[in-house]
């Protein structure tokens, strides 16, 4: 249900979308990897967008033409594995950079299978399985919300983008 606000304000324009990128940048945010599916339908994409909430649940955003979209929706579950910074080049790989798509995004590195049978990083920094609670189409992508089932951690420093550059946060 949307709120109704004055037409004045609910009609003030948009920022433009260079604007916004721009202004977005200076968020620091860890990077992640979202996955679902398994043997041949395993697919996955680099996100900077997790945000944690109560209950323990984790809110993503996805590109409705992304092709693990479709996948979460239809498999139900996804899992997060939260990078680690000596993890770049798979950040790289599965937000597109290389070229590779679908299945083909996860062979340059051996995965789990988590309790929910969701591709899950054994040696990222922390990776979390969810079970599909609740999704919403807002524009050009979908907020995937995802109650967690399970989480492990590892050791090392994140990987945060930060700026439009990929950086390592330096823990004490």
């Amino acid at each position: 249900m949307s709120h109704q606000f004055p037409p004045a304000i609910r009609d003030m324009p948009s920022i433009q979308p260079a604007e916004f990128r721009h202004a977005m940048q200076s968020l620091a945010s860890g990077v992640a990897i979202v996955t679902t599916g398994t043997a041949a339908g395993r697919r996955g994409l680099t996100v900077s967008s997790v945000t944690s909430m109560e209950p323990p649940c984790l809110v993503v955003g996805i590109n409705a033409r992304s092709e693990a979209h479709d996948e979460i929706l239809a498999n139900g579950s996804f899992g997060v594995s939260v990078l680690r910074s000596d993890q770049e080049d798979l950040a790289l790989r599965f937000g597109g950079g290389e070229g590779a798509k679908g299945v083909h995004r996860f062979d340059t590195e051996a995965w789990d299978q988590g309790a929910l049978d969701v591709p899950l990083l054994p040696n990222a920094f922390c990776a979390l399985e969810c079970v599909l609670y609740d999704h919403k189409l807002l524009g050009t992508h979908t907020v995937f919300i995802g109650r967690i089932i399970a989480t492990r951690q590892s050791d090392g420093n994140p990987l945060i983008n930060f700026r439009g550059a990929l950086r390592t946060l330096l823990l004490d």
